[in-house]
C-alpha cells in the first residue's frame, strides 16, 4: 500500500517556486590543503576537499581542549570557580614565540579565566595549566583528548598536547574537525558561548579574538577557532547562523590570515545562498490516518518518532514529497509506537531520507460485529 502527499510547508511562497528548476552552481574554489562545509543541524556535506587527509591542526587543537573541559565541568569533576596554581610547565615564558595568556608561575588563576585565555587569546600557557588541573599532566590530558576523539568517531586524529604546537604525531583532518566542532556546539553550549567573545584582558594585557569574522556584519559568525604554525599554515573553523540554519566551515592550510578569512567567508556565503535547513515533520506529528481493521476505531494516526531535519536547495521546500508504504495490513489491537512501514521524503524523484512509520495512538479490539465484518472484508479482498 503506497500513498503520496505533497508537503505544504510554506504556503505563502509564490506558486512558481514549486515548479522552479533547481539550479545550484558548483561550490567555490577554495585555496586550502583541505576544507569542509556542513549543515550543523543535519550533518549534510555541502562542499569538501581532502576531508580525510591528515593535517597539522595547530591551535584548532584547542577546540578539543575546551570540549574536554566542558565535559569535565558537566561531570562535576571540576568547577568553573576552581583556582589553578600555575606550574613552571604552564609559565608564559615557555612560549616566547607563540600565543599566550601571560600567566605567571606560582599565581592562581580561575578555570573561568583560563577558558577565556584559551578561547579568546589562544593561550598555549592556559592550555597547559588547565590540562594539569584536570589530568595531573599534559600527557595524561592528551590521553583524555584521544579517548574523547575515539568516542566521537574521529578516525584521522591523534593528539600529543593540549595546544597544537607542532609534533609529527599530532594530526587531524577537516572531517574530524567538523565533527568535533559540531559536538562542541551541541554538547557543551556553555563553552561555545565564549567563542563569540571578541576580547579578553588578563594581567593588564588586552588581546582580541583572532577570528576576524566575528566583526563581519555581513555574516552572523559566533565562532570558532583560528590556528597557525609554519608547518600547518593558516587555518580557521567558523560557524554562523541564518534563521534556523547553522553552518560549520573548516578551512585548513591556507597561506595567510587574509586567505583563511576569505575562504571561510566564501564557503559560508555559498552555503546560506543556495541551501536551507527545513523540518518537514516533527516527531509525533500525524502524517496520515489510515484504515485499521478489527478495531474500535476505523482509522489510526500514523507518523514518525523523530524530527526530520534535512538540508535542501533553497526555495524548494514546497517541492518536497512524502511517500509512505505499509509493511502489513493494519489490524487491532495495536500499540502506540508500533512500526508499520516506512516514510520516504523525496525531492524531484530523489530519495532524501527514510524514516520508520509508526502508529501515534493505541487501538483496541472492536466489537464482535465490527470484527466479523472486517474479517469478511479482508477474506474477500475488499480492503
Amino acid at each position: 500500500m503506497r500513498s503520496t502527499f505533497l508537503i505544504c510547508l510554506f504556503s505563502a511562497l509564490v506558486s512558481f517556486s514549486v515548479n522552479a528548476a533547481i539550479v545550484i552552481p558548483p561550490p567555490p574554489s577554495v585555496s586550502a590543503s583541505g576544507f569542509l562545509l556542513i549543515d550543523h543541524n543535519t550533518g549534510h556535506v555541502i562542499a569538501e576537499k581532502n576531508v580525510d587527509q591528515r593535517l597539522a591542526p595547530a591551535s584548532l587543537t584547542k577546540i578539543m581542549t575546551v570540549y574536554v573541559v566542558g565535559k569535565e565541568l558537566q561531570a562535576g569533576n571540576i568547577s568553573i570557580t576552581d583556582m589553578v596554581t600555575i606550574s613552571e610547565n604552564a609559565w608564559a615564558k615557555n612560549f616566547p614565540d607563540s600565543s599566550k595568556m601571560f600567566i605567571e608561575v606560582g599565581t592562581q588563576v580561575s578555570v573561568e579565566e583560563l577558558l577565556q585565555g584559551i578561547i579568546v587569546q589562544s593561550g598555549n600557557d592556559a592550555c597547559v595549566a588547565i590540562a594539569e588541573h584536570i589530568a595531573g599532566s599534559e600527557a595524561a590530558f592528551a590521553s583524555m583528548m584521544n579517548a574523547y576523539a575515539q568516542s566521537l568517531g574521529l578516525t584521522a586524529t591523534n593528539f600529543v598536547n593540549s595546544h597544537g604546537l607542532h609534533d609529527a604525531d599530532h594530526y587531524t583532518s577537516p572531517r574530524d574537525m567538523a565533527t568535533l566542532s559540531s559536538a562542541l556546539i551541541e554538547e557543551t553550549p556553555e563553552m561555545y558561548t565564549i567563542y563569540s567573545q571578541r576580547e579578553f584582558t588578563y594581567n593588564d594585557i588586552k588581546q582580541f579574538n583572532r577570528n576576524s569574522l566575528l566583526w563581519d556584519k555581513s555574516l552572523n559568525v559566533d565562532g570558532i577557532k583560528t590556528g597557525h604554525t609554519s608547518d600547518a599554515g593558516y587555518s580557521l573553523i567558523t560557524s554562523a547562523t541564518q534563521g534556523d540554519m547553522r553552518l560549520i566551515s573548516v578551512v585548513m592550510g591556507t597561506d595567510s590570515e587574509r586567505a583563511r578569512k576569505a575562504e571561510n567567508k566564501k564557503l559560508l556565503r555559498y552555503g546560506f545562498r543556495f541551501y536551507e535547513s527545513v523540518v518537514p515533520y516533527e516527531a509525533g506529528h500525524s502524517f496520515a490516518s489510515h484504515r485499521i481493521y478489527m478495531g474500535d476505531k476505523e482509522t489510526v494516526s500514523l507518523g514518525i518518532n523523530q524530527t526530520t531535519a534535512m538540508t535542501i536547495p533553497r526555495g524548494q521546500a514546497n517541492s518536497l514529497k512524502a511517500n509512505f508504504e505499509l509493511s502489513r495490513t493494519l489490524e487491532a489491537p495495536i500499540a502506540k509506537g508500533t512500526e508499520v512501514g516506512v516514510l520516504t521524503i523525496e525531492l524531484d524523484g530523489e530519495n532524501l531520507a527514510t524514516y520508520p512509520l509508526v502508529t501515534l495512538e493505541e487501538v483496541e479490539e472492536g466489537s464482535f460485529v465490527d470484527q466479523a465484518m472486517d474479517w469478511i472484508t479482508l477474506q474477500l479482498g475488499l480492503e
